[in-house]
């Protein structure tokens, strides 16, 4: 027989469970978006606005915005600059973004942290130490264990009088910026002394995280050596490497082939430099990514931006094979044209960075996009808005 005590108890331990029960579910929900899957059928352009370029917060100068990425529980974005060094440390920014009816009120940095390498030193300028200086590119947020990958492009290149070769790195820290962990690098996009393997500024712009949080994407900017020459405005289909990852291990399991598009403009003059590659990449899938291309020509103002969807479900591993170029034996991702920025009645600046952002009123996902303005009065540090349209 129960006493009163007895039944109080119950009512006790049975209130307890309940509220366990909801806070889970409450966290379960919480995480959900980050780690859903998302259909895109087209997307729609809202809104820009300028970061101005002579902006300073914290002692620091905010420029070179080269990756950005959205922590959906906290509302707050973190956002990489390319800087290697030259006014503060290598460095990342924590920032909101206010939304109000489908447009950008402001962006207002919150927090800056150095990057940090395997010693928890700050990274040296270039022009001092350009073998330990980092030339970082893209972030992710990890929201399932709370801590931050990067990228950094490596170097290959006559400095203070010295050939300097060092390797592209992916490196994960946590939210101050210390050095947790790196990925295993894959030999063939590593940097050599002859003419193979990874070129010059042309590594790891790109990478993301599947929408479950088990691999890592990361892509090349452009060919390494042994896939074959650099797009140009007659030369189309040059093809660069996806490396995927698991991400608890961090070791590749598998890389595919893309194909870029030609260069979009001749420079001016014929022979002055051009370039087109991938500047950045998103996970919307397990086998389908958002890739940002871009192309630049001298003569010309801007950059021509394309956002392809990529599908590599049907895509070759091509780890084992040493050459993709002109190679026709292997199927690399399928693309479809999802949006040229060009379109716009804008003038379009080296967009490099992209993220899925918060819901919009009407419960469709948010799209932003943030160009680099190379630390350059003559160029735009725009952030860009747009709406998913499922």
């Amino acid at each position: 027989m129960k006493t009163e005590n007895d039944m109080h108890y119950i009512k006790y331990v049975f209130l307890l469970f309940a509220l366990s029960s909801c806070l889970s579910q409450q966290k379960l929900s919480n995480s959900d978006p980050a780690t859903a899957e998302i259909s895109i059928a087209s997307i729609k352009f809202l809104d820009q606005y300028i970061i101005p370029y002579n902006h300073h917060f914290q002692q620091t100068w905010v420029g070179g915005l080269s990756g950005i990425d959205y922590d959906r529980k906290n509302n707050k974005y973190f956002i990489i600059s390319d800087e290697r060094s030259a006014t503060s440390a290598a460095r990342f920014y924590s920032a909101e973004i206010d939304i109000n009816h489908y447009k950008i009120d402001t962006v207002r940095f919150t927090a800056v942290a150095s990057l940090r390498d395997a010693r928890q030193d700050t990274f040296p300028a270039l022009k001092t130490t350009p073998e330990r200086a980092a030339d970082p590119e893209s972030i992710r947020y990890n929201p399932i264990n709370q801590t931050l990958i990067w990228s950094s492009e490596g170097d290959k290149k006559i400095r203070n009088g010295h050939m300097v070769y060092q390797d592209p790195y992916v490196y994960e820290m946590d939210l101050k910026g210390r050095f947790k962990d790196s990925f295993l690098i894959p030999d063939n996009v590593k940097m050599y002394k002859d003419d193979r393997g990874a070129r010059e500024n042309g590594v790891f712009e790109g990478i993301s995280f599947t929408p479950d949080y088990k691999n890592l994407w990361v892509s090349m900017e452009g060919p390494v050596y042994e896939d074959g020459p650099l797009a140009t405005v007659t030369y189309k289909n040059a093809p660069v490497r996806f490396t995927l990852f698991d991400a608890k291990n961090k070791k590749p399991l598998a890389q595919y082939g893309y194909l870029l598009d030609a260069v979009a403009r001749p420079p001016v003059p014929e022979n002055a430099f051009s370039v087109n590659g991938v500047s950045e990449i998103f996970s919307i899938g397990q086998n389908q990514l958002l890739v940002l291309e871009r192309s630049f020509s001298t003569g010309s103002t801007g950059c021509v931006i394309s956002l392809y969807l990529a599908d590599f479900s049907k895509a070759t591993d091509v780890k084992g094979i040493k050459s993709l170029y002109q190679n026709n034996h292997y199927s690399p991702a399928l693309k479809k044209l999802l949006y040229r920025l060009n379109d716009l009645d804008l003038m379009i600046d080296n967009v490099e960075g992209i993220t899925v952002g918060p819901k919009l009123p009407n419960g469709h996902f948010s799209m932003i996009l943030i160009a680099d303005n190379n630390f350059s009065p003559l160029q735009q540090q725009q952030v860009f808005l747009f709406e998913i349209i499922p």
